[in-house]
């Protein structure tokens, strides 16, 4: 039987700082198109991809065809911000130490392009993680499974081999369907009782939290 295992990472609000700015510039590219979002609506939107979070806000029957401008709107405002997105403490001491107890650890997000280089820059562990599972990679994002079945792929684990640690509703739905381990922090602002809900095995404040408690974590040493 393989010993490999993989720590899945999401990345917006898990390891960066980022989902208020999520938050601030996509009500921004919906205010420039007309429409008026409200930003709580919008926060418990993100980690969507952006065509299931426009349509997660905006309906079924919103023009279609205007769903490009508001993603190109998000993405311009938040460009932005690439040279200074802030990492969350300890986000990049805890894959290292993931990554020297033996785990694979891979991301899975709905970033892709220059903004997940952007986040990766942030993180500063490319030295320990594998690789990205991004929306470029599959063909529906979270929460289906697909973008964590992508990122068991590239560590070549099975599911019972694999925990994702994530910071949303979106990201334990997604970690459930696939059957891997589901973990949340609080560091991307939604409630404890909301991600508990949605399958979270375990939740820790943030990064810095997970590290200090990981001897007794869902991602302990055991075999």
């Amino acid at each position: 039987m393989s010993t490999k295992r993989a720590a899945i990472f999401d990345v917006d609000g898990t390891l960066v700082d980022t989902n208020h700015l999520h938050v601030v510039t996509w009500w921004e590219a919906f205010r420039q198109g007309g429409h008026r979002v409200p930003m709580r609506e919008i926060h418990r939107a993100v980690g969507l991809g952006g065509g299931d979070l426009i349509e997660h806000l905006l309906g079924k029957d919103r023009d279609p065809e205007d769903d490009e401008q508001f993603v190109a709107a998000h993405h311009a405002l938040y460009a932005t911000y690439f040279e200074r997105l802030p990492t969350l403490d300890a986000a990049g001491d805890l894959l290292r130490a993931l990554a020297g107890r033996g785990w694979t650890i891979v991301l899975a997000t709905s970033a892709s392009g220059p903004e997940l280089a952007a986040l990766r820059r942030a993180i500063d562990a490319d030295d320990v993680i594998l690789g990205a599972a991004s929306a470029d990679d599959v063909a529906d994002g979270k929460p289906a499974p697909d973008p964590v079945q992508q990122a068991r792929r590239l560590a070549d684990v099975p599911s019972e081999r694999a925990v994702f640690v994530g910071d949303t509703v979106w990201d334990m739905k997604a970690a459930v369907r696939d059957g891997v381990v589901p973990v949340a922090v609080l560091s991307g602002g939604i409630p404890r009782a909301d991600l508990e809900t949605a399958g979270a095995r375990a939740v820790y404040r943030d990064p810095a939290d997970l590290l200090e408690r990981l001897d007794s974590s869902v991602l302990a040493d055991r075999e």
